[in-house]
């Protein structure tokens, strides 16, 4: 070996030896990161959240937005045995999306007081698409639905009270100009997950009878049983595109606009919910939760607008994007206490005009205190 070989052996030998300690420091770096990572955990609430993982919750769901102060464990779950779990089973999530009917029922008419509301509004739909009808019965308006039989799963749902409160409050046409066919098995339950307790509730001024044993709601409707179907998401005789039927609106968006511009009324489904106890027990727990959900949304906001038209797989998102916000302005998906107000009472309202609700509640009496303060920022 030549003296000029000797520096480039030493050289080697010293970059080998100096790889070896950077990666030992590296370890023992990785080892007290991750030391320092469970002692830091060690100090936070660990809370399990349950809902659907939206895109406006995805960021929440995955962990790329945390609750401040929190180790939270996202449980994706469909609304039927989300209230389910929480009026009537362990209750061991500390929030909980919720249906904002069976919540109004259970509250007023049961005295339901474990979990509180937060405003968080975390599944919004117009209803107007919601109304299926049979093509073959003359029905082009909603006064052609009074003295028909009208098929639904889930009376008392938020959906269905939304339906049914919208028809008597824009369109004259009250629940009990209508005779209803309750069914025990929803053709599209698969979208729910099954309906709870509070879902079923049925009044006492309306005509009403139970549909045949095994019959669902689509079927009803294939059979000529019935005129109609109030669906909260869509019968599976309209997911098959059966020519039978179709929607009362047909250019529901249109209409929907339309009673947006007027109302200013983006209805309700779902809410967020927070176990009384744990709200009493760390009372800056529901502003931590409120800012998560805000920052998750936010993240969401962020890529459709960054994206754009390649945000989703649909066609023509961005178009439905930009009139969306031209509409219903930037924050189009509001939270926060002002925010929500008008369409949370709406929504109680309805319960009670419909007979569900024993009587009308207040949002001061079903939200957490503090939550009355929130309010979502638009940017």
């Amino acid at each position: 070996m030549t003296s000029s070989q000797k520096p480039s052996h030493s050289r080697r030998s010293f970059l080998r030896a100096s790889a070896l300690s950077a990666a030992g420091v590296l370890a023992l770096r990785e080892e007290a990161t991750a030391e320092e990572a469970q002692a830091c955990n060690s100090d936070l609430l660990p809370i399990t959240i349950a809902g659907y993982p939206y895109n406006r919750v995805r960021a929440l769901a995955d962990g790329g937005v945390t609750v401040k102060g929190c180790d939270v464990t996202f449980e994706p779950a469909t609304i039927g045995p989300m209230n389910t779990h929480a009026f009537s089973g362990p209750q061991s999530r500390e929030v909980t999306e919720i249906g904002l009917s069976p919540f109004t029922l259970a509250f007023v008419n049961d005295g339901f007081r474990d979990y509180e509301l937060l405003p968080i509004p975390i599944l919004r739909l117009f209803r107007h698409k919601s109304i299926f009808i049979r093509t073959d019965r003359g029905i082009k308006k909603p006064s052609d639905l009074r003295g028909r039989k009208i098929a639904t799963v889930g009376y008392s749902s938020s959906g269905l009270t939304w339906i049914r409160g919208i028809l008597q409050s824009e369109y004259g046409v009250r629940p009990d100009e209508v005779e209803w066919i309750t069914t025990q098995t929803d053709s599209a339950a698969s979208t729910t997950g099954g309906v709870s307790r509070w879902e079923k509730v049925l009044p006492s001024n309306i005509r009403i009878k139970a549909a045949p044993k095994g019959k669902d709601d689509s079927q009803l409707l294939i059979d000529g049983e019935v005129d109609a179907i109030f669906h909260p998401a869509e019968p599976q005789v309209f997911i098959d595109r059966n020519p039978i039927v179709g929607r009362l609106f047909p250019d529901h968006r249109t209409v929907e606009q339309a009673y947006f511009k007027k109302t200013g009324i983006f209805p309700i489904m779902h809410v967020v919910a927070i176990r009384r106890d744990v709200a009493a027990a760390h009372p800056w727990l529901p502003k931590a939760v409120f800012d998560a959900y805000c920052r998750a949304k936010q993240a969401d906001y962020q890529l459709m607008h960054k994206m754009g038209a390649y945000y989703s797989s649909l066609p023509w998102f961005g178009q439905e994007l930009h009139e969306t916000r031209e509409v219903m302005g930037d924050n189009f998906y509001p939270y926060g206490a002002s925010q929500t107000r008008k369409a949370i009472e709406t929504a109680f309202q309805f319960s009670f005009e419909q007979g569900l609700a024993r009587r009308k509640l207040t949002m001061e009496e079903v939200m957490n205190e503090s939550s009355m303060e929130f309010e979502d920022s638009e940017e």
